[in-house]
């Protein structure tokens, strides 16, 4: 918009420039020149005013040393009269130059008449303001160099925000992408060698859930400034999303330099951090990707580098892979099973299987059933839970699966009550389901639709998922328990409960984990385990069930142990929905 004689923008006040200020005039006509001199000094007579006729090394670097100053760009001449007034050659291929060469400084143009268009496009082309150089006073002055500059630093403020993480102050992904697409094309030009590491942690999600999302948001501030102060000048680490973070390295001599570096990041991450007095410990999972063809798009190293971070996951967590054709060939497969996953969900192929329990104490058959999700894919056949349930947590997923098998599972637990009175069935609820707000709700509601007997259903949740202090795990454990509902700590023995913490839980059943259970027999010291286990629950008032038992001899065992009921393949294994309910019609269940 063009400033006019005692005029304000509307709705801007007038800021003066605090300390002195700096401007830089580009114009070859001493007559502008000593005119504007004049004007600065009158408003600022500390102000220091520096006259080059063109953009050169010189008056860049007059810029450049002083990012706070304003450019005056003159689009003047003198006429053949002597008098101003005349256009000068191309001013908005000047303006372009200026903003390309210093685009963090305040550009104002002098126009030789109150010219509207120009002054619309001179802001187009990145100008702060336009000013009629005839009708120029110290007010006007005054106050188009205040506005520009404030308005420059705004805008800088802005860019910043648009292209950095607020929550680190590291780069965010469009910033990344776009220095990894300049630095392939300075590759390109100078055949020097590049790599992008994709960083990726291996128990974020459980710090989450455990401990809540404002923790999980100090260990990434944490560490996004730890990882920042590894990097060398040249060098770029991003947050790329979520707990994802992105290291571009430029001019490096061989794979072993990288691979180094790889090793110092990880070391770095691993290093405790103190949240709220405690400390956690994290491992990350690092995929390299060296580029060998500068040609290559900077979604297409991502990807690679991407896929040689799941590889690393899978070969184990808290380790480095290098990208390969291998990688490339995993990272399509896992695009295919996460698309799968997500038709599975939409459509008819998840199925609900029930594995049984037996009661030690009367020796009842089945004393209840596991609900198991199972996949019956298209092509593959039925799919157990541990091979695609990672991935649907990944994904989130998880939570419109768990949905579908609360509800499935229920509807056959009424049908089957009607027959079995006695009969009561468990569900799996994972950290992510925990943390659904929803699922309280949902518990509720599937109840009433089925008219159960809340105390017919148990819902497992897994140690982890309440480990340690989170009052978030212990506020849904509450709302679930108020449902009527039977609550299982699942897994017990794999996690860090406190037993003051364990004591404060709103459970009824602890289930130990199987790994005590696998030497039972062969083993006396894991027998005192298990038995100082079995002990403790009934301490505490809790049923106490054994999962993973696959012998008879486990069995029996457990069963002199004062162990309550146990689950696994001596047991019996899971059983189609058909398959139950032609055992309980026969009265095996």
């Amino acid at each position: 918009m063009l400033a006019r004689k005692g005029e304000t923008l509307p709705g801007e006040p007038v800021q003066v420039h605090a300390g002195p200020i700096r401007v830089l005039l580009l114009s070859s006509d001493y007559r502008t020149a000593r005119l504007i001199e004049g004007l600065l000094h009158a408003t600022w007579p500390r102000a220091h005013l520096a006259t080059h006729a063109t953009w050169d090394a010189a008056a860049a670097q007059a810029v450049l040393d002083n990012p706070g100053c304003c450019v005056l760009l003159d689009a003047t001449r003198p006429a053949s009269d002597g008098s101003v007034g005349a256009k000068s050659e191309d001013p908005m291929a000047l303006l372009e130059y200026v903003r390309m060469s210093a685009p963090g400084v305040a550009v104002v143009l002098l126009c030789p008449h109150e010219d509207e268009r120009l002054a619309l496009d001179a802001v187009k082309g990145g100008a702060q303001d336009c000013l009629s150089l005839p009708e120029l006073d110290v007010a006007g002055l005054r106050r188009a160099l205040a506005h520009a500059i404030e308005r420059k630093r705004a805008e800088s403020q802005l860019a910043h925000q648009a292209l950095h993480d607020q929550l680190t102050g590291l780069p965010n992904r469009a910033l990344f992408l776009d220095r990894l697409g300049v630095a392939l094309e300075r590759a390109r030009r100078s055949g020097t060698q590049l790599a992008v590491m994709f960083l990726d942690f291996d128990n974020f999600k459980q710090i989450n859930d455990s401990r809540g999302h404002a923790a999980g948001d100090r260990v990434l501030s944490t560490l996004g400034g730890r990882l920042g102060g590894l990097m060398r000048p040249m060098d770029t680490v991003a947050r790329f999303g979520g707990d994802e973070f992105t290291f571009l390295f430029e001019d490096l001599s061989t794979e072993r330099e990288v691979v180094l570096i790889a090793d110092r990041i990880s070391q770095a991450a691993r290093l405790p951090i103190e949240v709220d007095g405690i400390e956690l410990s994290v491992t990350v999972s690092v995929g390299i990707a060296m580029i060998a063809d500068p040609s290559v798009s900077p979604e297409t190293v991502i990807r690679e580098a991407d896929a040689a971070m799941y590889r690393a996951k899978d070969r184990g967590r808290s380790r480095y892979e290098l990208f390969d054709e291998d990688s490339r060939r995993r990272a399509v497969e896992r695009i295919e099973l996460e698309a799968a996953i997500r038709r599975a969900v939409a459509g008819s192929e998840l199925r609900v299987h029930y594995q049984p329990h037996l009661n030690l104490g009367d020796g009842a058959a089945h004393g209840g059933v596991e609900a198991l999700v199972r996949w019956q894919h298209p092509t593959r056949g039925l799919i157990a839970a541990r091979d695609f349930i990672g991935v649907a947590e990944d994904i989130g997923a998880v939570v419109p699966i768990g949905r579908f098998v609360l509800d499935e599972a229920l509807a056959r637990l009424a049908r089957w009550r009607a027959r079995r009175p006695d009969m009561t069935l468990s569900l799996n609820i994972s950290a992510r389901q925990l943390a659904d707000p929803g699922l309280p709700t949902a518990v509720s509601e599937s109840l009433r639709a089925h008219e159960l007997d809340p105390a017919a259903v148990c819902l497992e949740i897994p140690e982890s998922a309440v480990a340690g202090n989170s009052d978030g795990a212990m506020d849904a454990l509450e709302q679930l328990k108020a449902t009527g509902v039977r609550i299982a700590l699942d897994d017990f023995g794999s996690g860090a409960s406190s037993l003051a913490r364990l004591r404060e839980m709103p459970i009824d059943v602890l289930k130990i984990h199987e790994s005590f259970i696998g030497s039972l027999g062969s083993s006396s010291e894991e027998a005192s385990v298990v038995a100082a286990l079995v002990e403790l629950g009934h301490a505490l008032g809790l049923a106490v069930v054994a999962e993973g038992v696959e012998t008879g001899d486990q069995l029996e065992q457990l069963r002199e142990l004062g162990c309550d009921a146990a689950q696994g393949y001596a047991i019996g294994h899971p059983l189609a929905e058909e398959q139950l309910e032609a055992s309980l019609v026969a009265g095996v269940a």
